[in-house]
């Protein structure tokens, strides 16, 4: 898998191409719903890498305890020099879990909700209208 033939990468183009058509088709009829399905996905990659964490610190996936983290994620995620692939893991399940939350509360806000960001997971404002 490391390195892919050609009818590997054409098949997954292909892929990339149908679930992006469809994902913007179904975007168009239903936002709410396609919010959700990727909050969804966001939840999945959380477990996945709450599960690599437990099997590093299990000591089934010690090596990844001591590989040094790549310096692009060093530099992406500011993570100390010393950075380990268990540092990057954590880094990544934070961001992955902060993509849940914003896509399960933007599946939340009403489709006729004003256009803005400033509100709860209800789909209420959290803050006042200006005052003009």
């Amino acid at each position: 898998i490391k390195k892919p033939d050609l009818y590997f990468r054409m098949c997954v183009v292909i892929a990339q191409g149908v679930f992006m058509n469809a994902f913007f088709v179904s975007y168009l009829i239903s936002p709410n719903f396609c919010h959700r399905f990727v909050g969804y996905l966001e939840e999945e990659a959380v477990h996945t890498y709450e599960s690599i964490l437990d099997h590093i610190d299990n000591g089934e996936l010690k090596e990844f305890g001591r590989e040094p983290a790549p310096v692009i994620a060093i530099d992406y995620w500011r993570m100390p020099s010393n950075a380990t692939m268990r540092d990057l893991f954590l880094a990544v399940r934070a961001d992955e879990a902060n993509h849940r939350d914003v896509n399960h509360t933007f599946a939340t806000i009403p489709a006729d909700a004003e256009a803005s960001h400033f509100f709860d997971h209800t789909g209420k404002p959290t803050r006042n209208k200006p005052t003009a």
